[in-house]
C-alpha cells in the first residue's frame, strides 16, 4: 500500500499541518480524528489496515489530517469565543487548503466523501453540510450532532452555525436544500454498546428526513460500543457495500 507524508503551514491555522496519504488512486476519502488527536491516528488504531484492501484496490484514496480540538472544545483553559473562532479556522483550513490539495493528489472533479468517529463525526457532518459542493459525502460514526455537547453552556452564533441540529432545521434554500435530498452519501452510523448514544443519530437522521433528506441511518448493536472496533467494522462495511 502507498503510503506518503505531507505538510505545509496552514494560512487558517498559522501553523504546520500534517496530512497521511493512503494510496494511488480511488474515491477520495477524508479522514477526520476523533477528538484530541493527529493525523495519524487511524494508522494506530488499525483503522487503515481494515480498509486496506479498499485502498489496495483503488477503490479509495485516503486522507486522514490532524485535528485542532485541543486548541478548540477540548481545552478548558482557552475562552470559548476563542474557541469559536478556532474551529471556523479549522473549517476554513478544510475547505481552502485540504479540499485543492485532495484535488491536486486525484483529479479536479473528484467527488470527495469525508469521514470520522465521536467527535470526528461531528466535524465530518458540519463540514459536509455546510459545503455540499465542495465535499460530496459523509460516513459518520457514533456522533452527537449537536456542538452544545461540548462547549459546556457557552453558545454564540459560530456555535450555532457549527452545530448541524441547530442550522439544519431553519434551511430553506430549494437549490440547497436540493442538492442534499439527490445525495445518495450520507451515511450516519452508531452502535448501541458501552459510551454509545444511539438516540443522538436516531434524533439527527429524523430531522433530515424532516427536510426531504434521504438518509443511510444503521443502528448496530449492544455489542458495538463507543470504540476502534465498532469502527473497523463499520467503514469498511460501508465502503463495500454503499460505495
Amino acid at each position: 500500500m502507498n503510503r506518503e507524508l505531507h505538510a505545509w503551514h496552514s494560512p487558517a491555522l498559522n501553523k504546520t499541518m500534517e496530512i497521511a496519504v493512503y494510496g494511488h488512486f480511488g474515491i477520495p476519502l477524508l479522514m477526520l480524528p476523533t477528538a484530541a488527536a493527529d493525523y495519524l491516528e487511524y494508522e494506530r488504531f488499525l483503522l487503515i489496515d481494515a480498509i486496506k484492501p479498499y485502498i489496495e484496490s483503488g477503490k479509495i484514496k485516503a486522507f486522514s489530517i490532524n485535528s485542532i480540538n485541543s486548541e478548540s472544545w477540548l481545552n478548558s483553559k482557552m475562552h470559548p469565543r476563542h474557541k469559536s473562532i478556532r474551529h471556523n479556522q479549522f473549517n476554513e483550513y478544510v475547505y481552502n487548503e485540504v479540499v485543492p490539495f485532495i484535488k491536486s493528489q486525484t483529479s479536479e472533479d473528484s467527488k470527495i466523501t469525508i469521514t470520522g468517529a465521536s467527535l470526528g463525526a461531528l466535524h465530518s457532518a458540519n463540514l459536509f453540510f455546510k459545503r455540499p459542493d465542495l465535499i460530496s459525502g459523509v460516513i459518520a460514526m457514533s456522533g452527537d450532532y449537536d456542538l452544545t455537547t461540548y462547549t459546556d453552556g457557552y453558545y454564540d452564533d459560530d456555535v450555532y452555525f457549527n452545530s448541524p441540529m441547530s442550522y439544519m432545521p431553519g434551511l430553506e434554500n430549494e437549490a440547497y436544500l436540493s442538492r442534499l435530498r439527490n445525495n445518495p452519501h450520507i451515511h450516519i452510523y452508531t452502535g448501541s454498546g458501552n459510551y454509545e448514544t444511539p438516540d443522538a443519530s436516531r434524533k439527527f437522521a429524523a430531522m433530515l428526513e424532516e427536510k426531504g433528506i434521504a438518509v443511510d441511518l444503521d443502528v448496530w448493536g449492544f455489542d458495538m460500543p463507543h470504540d476502534w472496533p465498532t469502527w473497523r467494522a463499520m467503514l469498511p462495511y460501508i465502503i463495500d457495500t454503499k460505495y
